[in-house]
């Protein structure tokens, strides 16, 4: 018995080699349930210094806001700017892009947007919109036109309203009516309802030129909705929309008469929230005032 209980102390006490690994470990040695420690390395691919998408398109503005028109300068100068980078910084172009329409950029806008739509990247419509009402701020009608019926050809069926609304005002403040009514024309054949700003703009093309047989016929065909819905601090408000036409058509102009619609509007608005339902009596004046600042500004604009 007395020989069955002796024991070897290498049983139970830990191994040199264990105890010295045990020292000299660190914190990027991982020990793993089944495969023992195993090496974290750092990535090569990856830098320690990371720039965010705000300060780098505020850099690729800098970067060519100082250059001169030549084609060949700016695409350089791009080109110079996303060498280093795996992917192309979609992210960054776009708000680049925002930051340079915020400062009516136009001649930069149209060449950074056809920089990177030859590059391939960008493609959507939200691009070709940029475009269009860049080349439309910056004079260049025939090239407007050209990208317009270029996308109108590829996307007969489904080119967003928007387009349609912004080729209609750009002849209606140039006055090119007959290529405004083709617009439109082209939306009743597909079939599109137009926005109450292409109607009010039609429509007074129509009161312009004397058409008023058409006028009547167009306001019949399109009426104005009811209810119109605004998003004020990210509550979903229904309000009246004839005070709302009324103010964009420019009949009504700013008089005596302020005070008894600003007790209109405040009687006739509704507020409609998907979340809440009751809203307090605050929140409803503080709509109906902003509406009210909208519609006699409208009216002094006029």
């Amino acid at each position: 018995m007395l020989s069955f209980l002796k024991y070897s102390p290498s049983i139970f006490t830990p191994s040199l080699d264990l105890l010295e690994l045990m020292r000299n470990s660190n914190r990027s040695i991982v020990v793993c349930a089944a495969k023992g420690p195993r090496p974290r390395y750092p990535r090569v691919w990856k830098t320690n210094r990371r720039i965010g998408t705000i300060s780098k398109s505020v850099k690729l503005v800098e970067c060519i806001k100082e250059l001169s028109n030549v084609k060949e300068e700016v695409y350089g100068a791009l080109d110079s700017f996303i060498a280093w980078d795996l992917e192309f910084p979609l992210i960054t172009v776009k708000k680049a892009l925002k930051t340079l329409e915020d400062e009516k950029e136009w001649k930069r806008i149209i060449q950074v947007t056809k920089w990177m739509l030859s590059k391939g990247q960008g493609r959507t419509m939200g691009s070709y919109y940029t475009l269009l009402n860049a080349l439309a701020e910056d004079g260049r009608l025939d090239e407007a036109e050209e990208l317009w019926m270029k996308l109108f050809s590829e996307n007969l069926e489904s080119m967003p309203r928007t387009f349609y609304d912004k080729m209609i005002s750009i002849y209606y403040h140039r006055g090119m009516h007959e290529k405004m009514f083709e617009i439109f024309a082209d939306m009743d054949e597909l079939g599109i309802r137009p926005t109450m700003s292409i109607v009010t703009m039609v429509g007074d093309v129509f009161q312009k030129l004397g058409m008023l047989d058409k006028y009547e016929k167009l306001k019949k065909k399109y009426p104005p909705p009811k209810w119109e819905y605004r998003y004020i601090k990210g509550k979903r408000i229904k309000i009246r929309s004839k005070y709302l036409n009324e103010s964009r058509k420019g009949v009504n102009k700013f008089d005596d008469e302020a005070g008894k619609k600003s007790c209109e509007l405040l009687e006739n608005a509704q507020v409609h929230s998907d979340d809440i339902n009751d809203v307090d009596e605050y929140k409803v004046v503080e709509v109906c005032s902003a509406e009210v600042s909208e519609a006699t500004e409208a009216s002094l604009v006029s």
